[in-house]
């Protein structure tokens, strides 16, 4: 049994501007690890792409893509499916704003198309985005990003009930089945896991972090973050960039 568990979000908190670690977390991950203490990454990335993190941090449990994808000590928890017949409605709706899609899951993605929102998102993200519109009828995916800038309100309101829509990237919403948020991943690693009743703290600094706020006791936002998870957290630490991870940690008295 754990003394207590630590769930970090990546762009923005753990990572630095660079998308590295840097060094002092690394180095307070790997000494929560000798005193007991389970570090869990909370992203809505999805798993191939953040296995360095995993390797460099020592970490190998993780909520993914925004709590569609979960693994616990290395080994699939749970994974929700979007229904295919959904994904081709909502391409079909995505195609008809001019927006692409891209389909995810844990093994890789595939892009509906190709444009000027989604060759800077996958450059920045050194991800090699491949034009594959039919992927999501040979493989199962877990989540979805739709590429535009201020349509929240329309694709909400339009996939009611069906699916999940938040903004996490200025170039495009993270898409995941009704209901699905870091929250309810969270939920399910910790009763599928046996780790209910332990002292539990998170590190975010998005909207997509605020559902994970919710389930933790002791949510932290990071300097850099939202004003409204600044407003939903119970302390607020220093930035990602100047060592918050650290302070937040030293704060809790989870580290020295």
């Amino acid at each position: 049994m754990y003394d207590a568990i630590v769930f970090f979000d990546l762009d923005g908190t753990l990572f630095d501007n660079d998308k590295h670690v840097l060094p002092a977390s690394i180095d307070a991950i790997k000494q929560m690890a000798q005193q007991n203490i389970l570090s869990v990454v909370s992203t809505g990335r999805n798993i191939f792409e953040i296995q360095y993190v995993l390797d460099e941090t020592g970490i190998n449990s993780v909520v993914s893509a925004n709590g569609s994808y979960v693994q616990y000590q290395g080994k699939k928890l749970h994974a929700e499916e979007i229904d295919p017949d959904l994904i081709a409605t909502f391409t079909d709706y995505a195609n008809q704003q001019g927006d692409a899609v891209a389909y995810f899951n844990n093994r890789g993605f595939r892009l509906s198309e190709e444009n000027d929102l989604t060759r800077p998102n996958f450059k920045l993200l050194r991800l090699d985005a491949k034009v594959e519109p039919d992927f999501y009828r040979k493989e199962p995916i877990n989540f979805m990003n739709v590429f535009n800038t201020n349509k929240e309100d329309q694709y909400t309101a339009a996939f009611k009930d069906q699916l999940s829509l938040v903004r996490n990237n200025p170039r495009c919403l993270d898409t995941m089945k009704a209901g699905v948020s870091k929250k309810t991943g969270i939920e399910i690693l910790l009763s599928a896991a046996k780790l209910e009743n332990i002292p539990t703290y998170a590190f975010g600094d998005q909207l997509n972090d605020l559902q994970m706020f919710d389930v933790v006791d002791n949510p932290i936002a990071m300097a850099n973050g939202h004003k409204l998870a600044k407003e939903k957290a119970s302390f607020v630490t220093t930035s990602n960039v100047t060592d918050g991870i650290v302070h937040g940690l030293k704060h809790y008295n989870l580290i020295k």
